[in-house]
């Protein structure tokens, strides 16, 4: 029988543990919808709230933006897969799609696809 778990959003941002992190981030679902449904991973995109100067794979976030309280930045060089179970009880909030759009061409800088 297929895993089916409750319905995660590309562009939802989650608090997360991280391994080899102490305290939970807030990230980006990057994961299609589809695959969401079924697996039991979520490939995400961690959120900082420490700015890098001229950093091109980096998307500007403001506060409010995806429920976040502070002024952050998508870390879209740091692309990674984390088990379900170390998301959050509820999603923050949701990109707008041109804040999704502009971490998509980020990752795709950061990837060279």
């Amino acid at each position: 029988m297929a895993l089916i778990s409750p319905q995660l959003q590309r562009g939802e941002v989650w608090l997360v543990r991280i391994s080899g992190e102490r305290k939970q981030r807030p990230c980006v679902i990057l994961s299609a919808n589809w695959l969401n449904r079924f697996a039991r991973d979520v490939t995400v995109v961690p959120i900082t709230t420490v700015k890098r100067r001229a950093f091109p794979t980096r998307v500007e976030l403001p506060a409010g933006e995806g429920g976040l309280k502070e002024h952050s930045w998508a870390k879209c060089d740091q692309v990674t897969t984390i088990e379900k179970k170390h998301l959050g009880q509820a999603p923050l909030g949701q990109l707008t799609p041109n804040k999704l759009a502009e971490i998509e061409n980020a990752v795709r800088r950061a990837l060279r696809l």
